[in-house]
């Protein structure tokens, strides 16, 4: 098999542009497009495999330090076609391309040795198959991260932490309250409690569907978070239907203000806070 790794080598090596250039075409051919980095990412994949053979890497694996560098370049090219919306799939044929324009030169190399060629088609096709499969794997998991990070920019979009007043903060909840959102808040209100200095919280339940013994819990212990931080809080949004269910489940929020608009419960923090509201009418009598 040395002799037919030898010879893809010298292909990489002696025809790389011509190499490059054919799989690239073989991409156009079966996708339509081609991304923009496509030619340097083919380049720098083309010259890895040439090194990682060159220097004795296993092509039977991708496994050992021989391969740090394609799998590198497998896992950049990966995240990057996951952060523009490519499929696995896509990916994965994108690096299934480099067959063809190495079968061919290849079939040039051993003309007149049959043997020889069926040995080194053999051995390439496993080693592109290892590549795209690792591309697979690594792109599922750049996808996921990339999904890990979005959903945790949309939890924190979806709970601001808003200034009403001086002292008075308030965090409208919308959706489902579950244990990471509640992490969330929890989080970003403490620090925004200590950022401000504010002496109150208003958690405002208007968007929250259903309240239940799970939701209630999550609330409670946000409550107490905050009261550990030497502020107090006020949960506002109680409909009636909210109220019946708490009662009917028998949740104990004796001790916490509740209030059933944000008005009242705006209301209720600037006179906790010691400020006076009048109309000015009031004033000029």
């Amino acid at each position: 098999m040395d002799k037919e790794i030898s010879a893809i080598v010298q292909v990489l090596r002696e025809e790389e542009g011509a190499t490059v250039d054919g799989w690239l075409r073989e991409v156009q051919a079966s996708q339509g497009t081609v991304h923009a980095s496509a030619k340097a990412e083919a380049a720098a994949l083309v010259a890895g495999l040439r090194e990682a053979l060159a220097g004795g890497a296993d092509p039977t694996s991708l496994r050992g330090a021989g391969w740090d560098g394609v799998r590198g370049t497998l896992e950049q090219l990966s995240a990057s076609r996951a952060a523009k919306g490519d499929t696995a799939g896509a990916t994965s044929v994108f690096v299934l391309a480099l067959k063809k324009p190495l079968f061919d030169r290849l079939q040039a190399v051993f003309a007149q040795d049959p043997a020889s060629l069926a040995n080194a088609l053999w051995a390439l096709t496993t080693l592109v198959d290892r590549l795209a499969q690792h591309t697979a794997n690594t792109f599922q998991a750049s996808r996921e991260e990339v999904i890990r990070r979005q959903q945790e920019d949309l939890l924190e979009l979806s709970t601001p932490v808003v200034k009403l007043w001086d002292g008075v903060l308030a965090v409208p909840m919308i959706g489902t309250l579950d244990s990471n959102r509640t992490q969330v808040v929890m989080e970003t209100l403490l620090q925004s409690i200590v950022d401000t200095g504010s002496a109150l919280a208003i958690i405002d339940i208007t968007g929250v569907p259903t309240v239940d013994t799970l939701v209630a819990q999550h609330l409670l212990k946000t409550v107490a978070a905050i009261r550990l931080m030497g502020a107090d809080c006020i949960i506002s949004g109680i409909r009636p239907q909210i109220a019946q269910t708490i009662v009917h489940l028998g949740i104990d929020l004796q001790g916490i203000i509740t209030k059933a608009t944000l008005a009242d419960a705006l209301a209720a923090a600037l006179r906790h806070t010691g400020w006076r509201v009048t109309r000015g009418e009031d004033v000029g009598a």
